[in-house]
């Protein structure tokens, strides 16, 4: 399954288990539907690691653990990047406000829906998301675990991830989309956030320092 991610009931044992449920469905639908192939990899990748990260911590049977969420929160942290963000905040931001109209959508509590919308908000903001809840902190963690984070934790299991979910020069990809993004008006790139330095980069020497990390490092692209 290289490019179209799908539902199993299987439980942790199968590394490339993923969640099921109406949550799971439609997160998984809607990130389908807005981000590049390489992009929905990217996500999918991301709630692997975040789950692998919380095996580490020893937080999988923690009261505040959530797959499914885990899974949402994960699957659609780039949804901003698509066709229906409004391009007039952060894309991070306008993928949090599109991921909480798709679980309010599918039905999800009030509660659960801040959760997922906090956990993507700050998903590029660092030293906040592990003073927050658990799963804000997870999600960060396996974002960023996909640009070379902490890898060494994945190590076991990142070749048949990486085999199921290849790369496809994702960071590549996402950086034309948020760039595109942050193009369309001058808040949804405002100083100081991801896009605005993307910007000033690559209007500086043509590449983001977001792509010059791909570059020898662990996963390549």
């Amino acid at each position: 399954m290289p490019d179209t991610p799908t539902l199993s009931n299987k439980r942790y044992d199968d590394v490339l288990a993923l969640p099921s449920g109406p949550l799971a469905e439609a997160s998984l639908a809607a990130a389908r539907a807005a981000v590049h192939p390489s992009v929905l990899n990217h996500c999918v990748r991301g709630f692997y690691w975040s789950r692998l990260f919380a095996a580490h911590e020893g937080v999988l049977n923690d009261a505040d653990y959530d797959e499914e969420l885990l899974f949402a929160a994960n699957v659609m942290h780039d949804l901003g990047t698509g066709p229906d963000a409004p391009g007039l905040l952060r894309f991070e931001i306008e993928s949090a406000d599109l991921a909480a109209a798709v679980l309010t959508g599918a039905g999800a509590a009030a509660g659960d829906v801040d959760r997922v919308w906090e956990a993507i908000a700050l998903h590029t903001t660092p030293q906040i998301p592990e003073r927050l809840g658990l799963l804000t902190y997870l999600t960060y963690e396996g974002v960023w675990i996909d640009f070379g984070k902490n890898v060494d934790l994945v190590a076991e299991e990142q070749s048949r991830i990486h085999a199921a979910y290849p790369r496809l020069r994702m960071v590549h990809h996402l950086a034309e989309e948020v760039l595109a993004h942050g193009a369309r008006s001058e808040t949804a790139a405002p100083p100081y956030a991801l896009a605005f330095h993307l910007a000033q980069e690559r209007a500086a020497d043509g590449v983001t320092t977001m792509e010059r990390g791909v570059v020898g490092g662990p996963w390549g692209e």
